[in-house]
């Protein structure tokens, strides 16, 4: 099924997210249903705020990407109350979009690895290092568990300027291909 996405505005997107555990009501459908909204919308990781659950899960899936990057063909993963561990003084500047923030993408400076520790789908305990593009992504989702947003990654300069963009947004004045909720006011 797929879920509508909340966009920037909407209060869930800066709530802390709360651990869940086995009992979580339906969590394989849940899962199922971010991978395939993510999918539908073009998305390559979705959080479980952004469908308005505030909640410590994310989905990300690296397949459509393949095309150009081979290593990525198989990289999808369900991450169930991640901990980052560490992260790397190394970084790396890189463009960055969210499915919430729908037509803006800015260059954001993520740390170039990190270790995360994280449960599967199967409520089984992993803690795995990341580098380059992946830790990006699982930085940029993981940062949606702890209520922000990659825009509040750019400088106070280039905030200035997609301001008018993030007002639209909080309006509904923005369009996209995938079904959203816009903030209430």
């Amino acid at each position: 099924m797929i879920l509508p996405i909340h966009t920037y505005g909407n209060a869930v997107l800066r709530k802390v997210a709360e651990p869940i555990d086995e009992d979580y009501p339906r969590l394989q459908e849940l899962i199922d249903n971010m991978f395939e909204t993510m999918h539908r919308a073009d998305g390559v990781g979705l959080a479980a705020p952004q469908v308005g659950l505030p909640i410590r899960l994310f989905v990300v899936d690296l397949a459509a990407l393949k095309e150009d990057n081979p290593e990525l063909a198989d990289f999808r993963l369900a991450l169930i109350n991640p901990e980052m561990l560490d992260m790397s003084e190394a970084s790396l500047q890189g463009e960055e979009g969210c499915l919430s923030i729908p037509g803006i993408h800015e260059n954001v400076e993520r740390s170039k690895s990190i270790q995360i520790k994280y449960l599967d789908s199967n409520f089984v305990e992993h803690v795995d290092v990341f580098e380059d593009f992946k830790a990006r992504v699982i930085q940029h989702e993981y940062d949606h568990l702890e209520g922000h947003l990659f825009t509040d990654k750019v400088s106070p300069i280039r905030r200035q300027f997609i301001k008018s963009k993030l007002n639209n947004i909080v309006k509904g004045k923005t369009g996209t291909s995938y079904k959203t909720v816009k903030a209430s006011k």
